[in-house]
């Protein structure tokens, strides 16, 4: 009878460590299950473009080439009027909006009221390019703090009104940019131009004589 009795004692033991189990795996499938419906719906890598000597890429950090790229190619769509200046600039303003903070945004637009008034916009014709010689290269990046960079870009700014050149100059422009990530449905770069850094643009030669 005691050997019976020792038998249901063990079963019952071993019932209540299988329970045992049950809870501390519920539990772990609660923790597991908080921390996936926690965990953001994407993620963000930015890849370097050159990868033909490897590369090491962390979630979030963007690399000096991506900084690079990101502010030369949205100044130089900012500078592309292919039109008429009056009309084209306020519309690349409106256009390219996301990808400039609030403040240098409202520095643009009183640039184009003042170039407004003095009639430097209608009728004008501008494009900007990379200046030749003037590629990227890891000295033009230079890393401020955690998300805020200076990249120098050296760019030829053309002019022309009524088919006339009346600019052509290559320009240094240094620009600050901040990580900017509010709106990835409009801003999927998760970057922004922030200003001109210290010094601010600066002629570096002048390859025609302008009109007056």
């Amino acid at each position: 009878m005691s050997r019976y009795r020792h038998e249901i004692d063990n079963a019952r033991a071993h019932i209540i460590s299988l329970w045992l189990v049950i809870i501390v795996l519920a539990i772990g499938m609660a923790y597991a299950f908080r921390g996936w419906a926690n965990a953001p719906s994407d993620i963000t890598l930015h890849i370097p473009p050159d990868l033909s000597s490897g590369s090491s890429v962390r979630v979030g950090e963007i690399p000096k080439p991506n900084v690079y790229g990101f502010g030369y190619y949205m100044w130089q769509q900012l500078n592309r009027w292919p039109k008429d200046g009056a009309e084209d600039f306020p519309a690349k303003l409106y256009q390219f909006s996301a990808y400039l903070t609030p403040a240098f945004r409202a520095q643009l637009l009183r640039d184009m009221d003042q170039r407004g008034r003095k009639g430097e916009l209608t009728g004008r014709v501008r494009a900007l390019y990379e200046a030749p010689g003037a590629q990227y290269e890891e000295s033009r990046v230079e890393v401020l703090g955690p998300n805020v960079w200076t990249i120098t870009i050296e760019a030829v700014i053309e002019e022309t009104v009524a088919g006339l050149s009346v600019k052509n100059t290559r320009i240094r422009y240094p620009l600050r940019i901040v990580r900017y990530d509010v709106d990835r449905e409009l801003n999927p770069w998760g970057m922004a131009i922030d200003g001109f850094a210290a010094p601010g643009p600066s002629k570096v030669e002048k390859l025609t004589e302008e009109a007056s």
